[in-house]
């Protein structure tokens, strides 16, 4: 392996992953850490809004079915300010009324579950660009 494959395309970029399928939860971790994001997680909304003021991450991968405080309640909260970082949102949910919803609140990104771990890659990757 090369010394520029071993430090990932992800070296530098910020992510905070919320989903409350610990499964999910940690295979994202791992494809985004094997990639050299740096990562921090959540598995629910009230503690994603807490971990992104702690962390300020640079994107943020977000389930919209969650406990505490939905996906919804927990992006305005996360897009509610200037510097807010990039999100993802991922959903088994396929009604389109859900992504408009999503979209109208700032998201940046809606995707589907299940996303195959190399596009969520390419997504945050071209996203953490994008904020440079």
């Amino acid at each position: 392996m090369s010394e520029e494959e071993r430090d990932g395309r992800l070296e530098g970029v910020r992510v905070l992953i919320v989903d409350d399928d610990r499964d999910i939860l940690e295979s994202f971790e791992y494809a985004l850490e094997s990639e050299g994001a740096e990562t921090f997680t959540a598995s629910d909304g009230n503690t994603a809004i807490t971990r992104c003021e702690e962390h300020k991450p640079d994107v943020v991968v977000l389930d919209m079915m969650l406990p505490g405080r939905s996906g919804f309640l927990a992006l305005e909260k996360i897009k509610g300010h200037a510097d807010s970082p990039c999100v993802i949102m991922v959903t088994a949910n396929e009604g389109k009324r859900h992504q408009v919803y999503a979209e109208s609140l700032g998201v940046d990104e809606y995707l589907l579950k299940p996303v195959p771990l190399g596009q969520l890659i390419e997504t945050v990757e071209r996203l953490a660009a994008s904020r440079d």
